[in-house]
């Protein structure tokens, strides 16, 4: 038996590939499934089952696409509604993967047809939980993601305590459980950067498993401190429930080469964003007036849906050379597909061919610390929880995920400033905020952790965990 968790950490997203006697199991693909089809033809096996523990708002499945290249059948929990031909399997129903099984466990809470899938093996043993979206380390799947007009979050947090006391809790302490997501998702609160545990580990450390839990006081913990959900989440749902083009197709539409003059004739004459991913010590020397920064070296397709939104945005490309088709595939792992084309010779292209260029005004921790002596405004836009943590004590809070909330908070006349921890969502703040005309914002390079290195007033620093 081989069981192999494929880990993609810009989406803090978990894939599983389950290989016993030449048959294969996949458990939520991403979209790009050649590496899982390789995988299984070096080792000479089939792709027999596509299991699907829910239907994913953070990212578009690889499902659709894995089946038609294989053959293999995509199975869902009970509930599931698809455009797509799958096993919508009932609950307790096993599926032979060579000399294992794999039983489904409806477990409804995170979404109606959320399911977790019970390896056991050649004798027969529970051996791991593939908990999918149902029951993270540290922490449960958000229940307010799948509320319709008879079914609440507070519903839908009281059957997820229902599935994980009679269906998740009553299983040994040494089955192993493999999440769907790991901290980053915006599936959680509270999830671990470990992305293996035990069932018994977690009785013994996750809140949302405590014995002696009720089940009004599970939809309180639950429920209390929910973000609102990035505007994407639908629209990612509704991909996966009907399907998509293949990533194959989406590079042939999107990876072209457009010359200096071509990009400046589609920026001109579509309403396409410039979205520019080189580092943010590339952008603020130099970037295309408008063009929205977000970077790759961070979590970035996450951020393109909360921040870009509109999944049908047509996009132009502003990428470090040779990183434009990993880029388009980033992109479309969140459902992104409309690239119109790449700017060929990035940034360095347009500079040569004498094109106006934008800068970034960016200044060290140390300068703020002098700029702060004079009541310079400073804005945080690190999260809530980061900020309520500790934070400079004149600064306000605006957090990167809602700043369109916050717009008319900053000022149109004088330096402000942004930072945020270490210096990646600042510069996309600002390049946000240049681009609705705000000249006169400067980024804090290193974030919070240069301001902890310099004397600037701070707030006491608070545990998260005793904030409410």
């Amino acid at each position: 038996m081989i069981i192999e968790q494929i880990y993609t950490g810009c989406l803090a997203q978990g894939a599983y590939y389950i290989e016993s006697n030449g048959e294969v199991a996949i458990i939520d693909p991403l979209r790009e499934v050649q590496d899982y089809i390789d995988r299984a033809a070096n080792n000479n096996a089939k792709i027999k089952y596509i299991f699907e523990t829910h239907f994913h708002a953070d990212f578009v499945s690889g499902h659709v696409t894995l089946a038609e290249k294989t053959g293999a059948e995509i199975i869902y929990g009970p509930t599931a509604k698809t455009d797509f031909d799958a096993i919508i399997a009932k609950d307790n129903e096993v599926f032979k993967v060579g000399d294992i099984t794999i039983t489904v466990l409806h477990t409804p809470g995170h979404t109606m047809e959320s399911s977790c899938y019970l390896l056991k093996d050649e004798n027969g043993k529970n051996h791991a939980l593939f908990s999918g979206d149902t029951l993270f380390l540290g922490d449960v799947g958000r229940p307010d993601l799948a509320q319709k007009s008879d079914v609440t979050e507070k519903d839908l947090a009281g059957f997820l305590f229902d599935s994980l006391r009679n269906k998740v809790m009553p299983l040994a302490d040494d089955v192993i459980v493999y999440p769907a997501h790991g901290a980053g998702s915006a599936c959680g609160k509270n999830l671990s950067k470990e992305t293996i545990g035990t069932i018994g580990n977690q009785k013994e450390t996750n809140y949302a498993l405590r014995a002696d839990m009720t089940k009004e006081e599970f939809v309180k913990e639950v429920t209390d401190g929910l973000l609102p959900p990035p505007a994407y989440f639908p629209l990612n749902v509704k991909l996966n429930k009907e399907g998509y083009k293949s990533i194959d197709e989406v590079l042939e539409n999107s990876a072209k080469p457009l010359s200096v003059e071509a990009f400046e004739i589609h920026a001109n004459e579509t309403n396409a964003l410039i979205l520019d991913v080189r580092h943010q010590s590339e952008f603020i020397k130099g970037f295309i007036p408008q063009s929205i920064f977000i970077g790759l070296g961070g979590t970035f397709a996450p951020w393109v849906g909360a921040l870009i939104k509109d999944i049908k945005q047509p996009i132009l490309l502003v990428t470090p050379e040779g990183e434009e088709e990993a880029t388009i595939i980033r992109l479309s792992r969140v459902g992104f597909d409309n690239v119109l084309g790449y700017l060929k010779g990035s940034f360095s292209s347009w500079q040569e061919a004498g094109k106006e260029i934008d800068t970034l005004e960016s200044i060290s921790a140390d300068v703020l610390e002098e700029k702060i002596k004079d009541k310079m405004p400073v804005f945080d836009v690190r999260k809530p929880g980061e900020f309520s943590s500790e934070h400079i004590n004149v600064a306000e809070s605006t957090p990167l995920d809602f700043l369109n909330n916050h717009i008319s908070e900053f000022p149109k006349k004088g330096k402000f400033y942004v930072h945020c921890a270490g210096g990646y969502r600042s510069v996309i703040a600002a390049s946000i905020l240049k681009a609705r005309g705000f000249h006169n914002v400067v980024d804090v390079a290193g974030g919070y952790a240069a301001i902890r290195n310099t004397t600037i007033e701070r707030t006491a620093v608070v545990c998260p965990s005793t904030l409410k």
